[in-house]
């Protein structure tokens, strides 16, 4: 038996990720979250439907990693950004880009993906440059 630990939605999630078929959840009244969710987070409904993420998104803030958490110690210096994507903002590891401020333009785009990452290859949400 496997000492991981699953997240229920949220291994689902990046596991459709991997396999290019990304989703948010959205609820009737037009309102985009993440998974897992079972109640939309803006007007309390439960009925949540899975829509297609968009192709590409676009860098809205980020942060250059310089202390990273033990696992990822090994990764420092890294780039965390938060990106958006029309209904919903997706925070990942931004890959492939030097990580000094002043070389990551807001607005830059780019697509979702997912990577094993750290000490523990577990799978985090990355942001990669289109």
């Amino acid at each position: 038996m496997s000492d991981r630990v699953t997240n229920t939605g949220y291994d689902e999630w990046l596991d459709a990720l991997a396999a290019g078929e990304g989703f948010y959840l959205e609820s009737p009244g037009g309102h985009g979250s993440l998974p897992p969710r079972r109640v939309c987070p803006h007007s309390g409904s439960t009925d949540l439907s899975e829509e297609p993420l968009p192709d590409v998104g676009a860098v809205e803030t980020f942060t250059v990693v310089h202390v990273a958490p033990p696992s990822f110690a090994g990764e420092a210096p890294y780039v965390t950004a938060v990106a958006d994507f029309g209904p919903v903002r997706i925070t990942g590891v931004l890959v492939d880009v030097e990580p000094a401020d002043e070389e990551i333009p807001l607005g830059l785009e780019v697509e979702v993906d997912v990577e094993t990452h750290g000490e523990d290859d577990e799978r985090a949400v990355v942001l990669r440059p289109v």
